[in-house]
């Protein structure tokens, strides 16, 4: 099975500003991971830009025009205390939306079995008029409409394992039953959403974890919350917001998960795939603050992408 590496040098060129955890390095660091000779398999290919037509599946046009319209010619420009603008951030943000409308075009062509998008600025955070948690466009929500608008795809499911609730992809999916959204994330944590009594139209799963809690609590929500309701959606394309900030090593969070925890839910996700869809996945980088566990998290979940 051919897995897709989608990336573009543009998305280093986004700086949220000094000291910032979401800075070019985590990029750096990720592909530094997949530069082993174990991964000279994997097929490398330029993430394209985003049109609007597929970021405007997800996002208002305003805010779409607001976002690109207020990239800064020099420095920054704050659109939270937490997300920021600099000169390169519109090029990095098409690209990371970009890559993974191309990515659901590859493995929905039969290109390949699945792909990974190492990418940034992330995306899961970003709801539809609103910046926010260091992401500017929910590029695995718009993914995942680019999937079903250009594919024809009926049931196109959303699983994120990073440490925070992908409060914007819940938001774009909780009233359209066409899709599926299931989040395992620490709790209480930013951004505050993400009880498990939220459940948009039956199609969003929650699965709460208390700051530290470990590898047996983290697989055990997952076994017995995420994956089954994936199971019972019968997904004919999964995309995975691939967080690896629940890693003990982070900073942001109080989560205990080392990387085999990522490698085994990608495992997990790659067998419903296998039963559903033909194996049919596209992942994203999300979270991930420690630069060290970052690049082992990423090549754990890529590895396992690879043996799927």
């Amino acid at each position: 099975m051919t897995t897709l590496l989608f990336t573009h040098e543009d998305c280093l060129e986004h700086d949220a500003g000094f000291s910032h955890p979401e800075r070019p390095d985590r990029l750096r660091a990720a592909l530094a991971a997949l530069d082993d000779e174990t991964f000279s398999p994997l097929e490398r290919r330029p993430a394209p830009k985003a049109d609007r037509e597929q970021i405007e599946r997800v996002h208002a046009s305003d805010y779409v025009s607001h976002i690109l319209g207020s990239v800064p010619p020099l420095g920054h420009y704050s659109l939270d205390p937490d997300t920021a603008l600099s000169p390169g951030s519109g090029e990095a943000a098409l690209r990371a939306a970009g890559a993974l409308c191309a990515a659901v075009d590859a493995v929905a062509g039969g290109e390949a079995g699945n792909a990974f998008c190492a990418v940034r600025p992330p995306g899961h955070h970003a709801e539809a008029a609103r910046a926010m948690g260091f992401c500017l466009f929910n590029n695995v929500a718009i993914g995942a409409r680019h999937a079903h608008a250009a594919h024809g795809l009926e049931r196109v499911a959303v699983v994120d394992f990073d440490v925070h609730h992908g409060n914007g992809t819940q938001s774009a999916f909780e009233r359209d039953g066409d899709f599926f959204f299931a989040s395992s994330h620490q709790s209480p944590c930013y951004p505050g959403t993400g009880s498990e009594s939220e459940t948009g139209v039956g199609n969003i799963v929650n699965a709460e974890l208390a700051p530290g809690s470990g590898s047996e609590a983290f697989r055990d929500a997952f076994g017995k919350r995420v994956l089954p309701a994936l199971d019972g959606f019968a997904p004919e394309m999964i995309l995975v917001s691939a967080g690896f900030d629940a890693h003990a090593s982070d900073p942001l969070a109080q989560l205990n998960l080392t990387e085999d925890d990522f490698a085994w839910a990608t495992r997990e996700i790659l067998s419903i795939a296998a039963k559903h869809c033909g194996g049919r996945v596209v992942s994203t980088l999300e979270g991930g603050y420690d630069l060290n566990a970052l690049g082992a998290s990423v090549a754990a979940h890529v590895a396992a992408l690879m043996d799927g």
